[in-house]
């Protein structure tokens, strides 16, 4: 059951979310760090909770006739956080995770959460917006990313990696909680001994993405000293049953296919591939689906990559930075591993919130490539829309 808060834009007329941005202490990127848990620029900064309410003429004036990008793929304002319903708005200066788009035919809608609010879901068209009913459990604590997949049966479900509750939620479109997996136990053994030791000493469980592939789940826990990729056995849906599983990879470290933080997972569109968004170390590490380290794909130095998402030729891949802190964070969109157009919605875009961005996700829509992003710290929302030559 949901609360339909079918919200456009002009139906704000007046005000907009916009919060003030607080200083934030930078942490230095490179592999010569990987003790240093590089979240803590996340998780000890205190969040602005002072919103600092502005007209939305104001919001409308300081991105009116800007544009970001390069090339075909220049991007200006669709919508801001207003865009969303009065209590996600409430709450969107806690904004700390991603999105998830329903790619089926027929379908297009975009999925998130904000603590405090629960489940949000965009229209396909974008225009609308809605909360979801969700359990308080779910609704009352930081879902750091999303992910949707879907059985055998075509059934739909959405995950969210709880990064301080130390549990994965699956839930069903609708918002109903199936699934919580918990800490491994220490009977429930990995195939790294590094793993098995540090839950048998009581380490901390702590989930930042979840993605789903062949029946796995796949969770990076690059909040924590572990760092590694995770795997459980999705065992059935109806009734939902999921158990964890050997299969680990990664850990924190300086060889190739460890993380300074693993902080973003995303399965590659021909499903052969697992991409991890090293987030210290600007670049994006792949393997296989049986774990194996592949490759690694290397960002502008200073980015602070979250995550990324595919969608058609593209990936789209936000920032935490940017190499330029004065500039704000970008949003990077690749083209063959290569950086084809950078989005600077601070600079450019004069969107003040956004000095961080903690994930984005593209949607395809009339031909136009349109980006989702959330920034951080203070949170926030928008979506650009590609400009059209």
């Amino acid at each position: 059951m949901t609360r339909s808060f079918s919200v456009c834009l002009m139906q704000f007329g007046a005000v907009a979310a916009l919060f003030m941005l607080p200083l934030l202490a930078h942490a230095h990127p490179g592999h010569e760090g990987h003790h240093h848990h590089d979240n803590e620029d996340e998780v000890q900064v205190a969040h602005n909770t002072e919103a600092s309410l502005l007209p939305l003429s104001a919001v409308r004036a300081a991105a009116e006739d800007k544009v970001s990008g390069q090339g075909t793929l220049k991007f200006r304002v669709l919508y801001t956080g207003a865009h969303l319903p009065q209590g996600a708005i409430d709450v969107l200066v806690k904004a700390h995770g991603g999105f998830a788009v329903d790619r089926r035919d027929g379908h297009g809608e975009t999925y998130f959460a904000l603590p405090g609010a629960g489940i949000i879901r965009m229209s396909a068209d974008l225009k609308t917006t809605e909360l979801i009913e969700t359990p308080a459990e779910v609704r009352d604590t930081n879902m750091h990313n999303t992910t949707i997949w879907y059985d055998q049966e075509g059934a739909a479900f959405l995950a969210f990696p709880a990064n301080d509750a130390g549990k994965v939620f699956t839930t069903t479109l609708d918002g109903k909680l199936v699934n919580t997996l918990e800490t491994p136990k220490p009977e429930e053994l990995f195939n790294e001994p590094t793993v098995d030791g540090y839950f048998a000493k009581g380490g901390k469980f702590v989930p930042t993405d979840v993605e789903q592939l062949n029946g796995l789940y796949y969770v990076t826990t690059g909040y924590s000293d572990l760092d590694y990729v995770l795997t459980a056995r999705i065992q059935s849906t109806n009734p939902f049953a999921a158990h964890w599983q050997n299969l680990a990879f990664g850990g924190k470290g300086t060889a190739s296919g460890q993380f300074g933080t693993g902080h973003g997972i995303t399965v590659s569109p021909d499903e052969k591939r697992i991409d991890v968004a090293d987030r210290p170390n600007s670049e994006i590490d792949r393997f296989s689906p049986e774990g194996k380290y592949q490759d690694t794909v290397t960002l502008p130095a200073g980015s602070f990559p979250c995550d990324v998402d595919f969608v058609g030729p593209y990936t789209v891949v936000g920032c935490l930075h940017g190499p330029n802190h004065d500039l704000g964070a970008p949003v990077y969109i690749m083209e063959n591993d290569q950086l084809v157009s950078t989005i600077l919605p601070k600079e450019e875009l004069g969107l003040q919130n956004f000095q961080h961005i903690h994930n984005a996700t593209g949607v395809m829509l009339g031909g136009k490539l349109y980006i989702i992003a959330q920034a951080w710290n203070p949170g926030d929302f928008a979506v650009f829309e590609q400009v059209t030559p």
